[in-house]
Order: C-alpha cells, then sequence, then structure tokens
C-alpha cells in the first residue's frame, strides 16, 4: 500500500469511527470537559438574578437596607 492510501484509508475510519460515535451519542474521547448543561431554577447561584433578588428581600426584611 502506498503512503497516500494508507493515509486516506485512516482519515476514512477516523471519519467513520467519530460520526458511529455521535449516533451513539458518546462523548469525544479526547475531551476534557463534559457537556455543559443549563441549571434552571438555581437562585443560590452568587451572581444570578434571582440569587440577588432573594439576599436583598431578606437583607430588606432584617433591616439592613432601608426598604
Amino acid at each position: 500500500m502506498t503512503r497516500i492510501a494508507r493515509t486516506a484509508a485512516l482519515t476514512l475510519f477516523v471519519f467513520a469511527a467519530l460520526q458511529a460515535a455521535a449516533l451513539l451519542n458518546l462523548p469525544p474521547a479526547g475531551s476534557f470537559v463534559s457537556q455543559a448543561e443549563a441549571r434552571v431554577g438555581r437562585p443560590l447561584t452568587p451572581v444570578s438574578v434571582a440569587g440577588v433578588a432573594r439576599r436583598t428581600v431578606r437583607r430588606c426584611a432584617v433591616g439592613v437596607y432601608y426598604c
């Protein structure tokens, strides 16, 4: 087999393997990061709008702020 034929066969094999992994919903082998997921309804995060509103209401109720 010539060098070009081996390179073409390897490229085709890698492409087929990646397509098969995508069809089976497998994560990429070289990935260091898992798939991101949105966290909806989590107001305890420090910079979320819901978290700021929750802390403001709590501080107004306690008397820290003049509301």
